[in-house]
């Protein structure tokens, strides 16, 4: 209980430090995630059907196994130490799950639906539009879900190459051999990652309900 105590004395003390911190991940996370939405949903409609689609999505994969910490390293000769290379960093990691998702929800469309479509003079674009995104939205969400929870997270490491965020706090902890302080930074970072996770499931849910209807 004192441990507790203590955090959240640091908490009511440093309020002001961790606000600031606070706004540098949220800055971090979303600028990373709205970027990787944005590639992964386009690549992923443009690739979805196409023999371009496993290639891409085992590279994809591919990159998305190494560490973290070795991809900042990767990049800190190429953009620097800061906020840019975790932001690049961020982006390549979150690319992954929404450019899969995309692809499964699109592919796994009902192919009667498409060509009842079809068959009533709907060009590409409208089956896209109209038919396939709305059908393919409740995986597409649960890929946002999972790259915004992941982004969040992993955000936290950014601030081993100086580019801020909560991931600061943990770091003062370690250095300094204050498990307050780690503490304290880690609980603030998990309590945004689920409170996004449970804002997507409640997105997530509603248009799962939706699509259960129309179908």
């Amino acid at each position: 209980m004192d441990f507790f105590h203590t955090i959240f004395e640091l908490y009511s003390t440093r309020s002001a430090y961790f606000l600031e911190l606070f706004i540098q991940h949220l800055q971090l996370s979303i600028t990373a995630a709205v970027i990787a939405a944005v590639i992964g949903l386009t690549a992923g409609i443009c690739i979805s059907g196409t023999k371009a689609q496993q290639p891409v999505i085992a590279v994809a994969n591919a990159i998305y196994t190494i560490p973290s910490i070795s991809l900042l390293g990767f990049l800190i000769p190429f953009s620097g130490i800061g906020a840019t290379t975790a932001i690049i960093a961020l982006i390549i990691y979150g690319i992954m799950p929404v450019l899969r998702n995309t692809c499964t929800g699109l592919t796994t469309v009902n192919k009667a639906v498409i060509e009842a479509a079809r068959g009533m003079g709907s060009t590409d674009l409208q089956i896209l539009l109209r038919i396939k995104l709305p059908l393919a939205s409740p995986a597409i969400i649960t890929g946002l879900r999972n790259m915004t929870v992941m982004t969040i997270s992993l955000s936290g490491v950014s601030a081993f190459i100086g580019a801020g965020g909560l991931g600061a706090a943990v770091y003062r902890g370690i250095t300094t051999n204050n498990a307050a302080f780690t503490v304290a930074g880690s609980l603030l970072i998990a309590i945004t990652a689920i409170t996004a996770d449970c804002l997507f499931g409640l997105i997530e849910n509603y248009l799962t309900h939706k699509w259960r209807l129309i179908k």
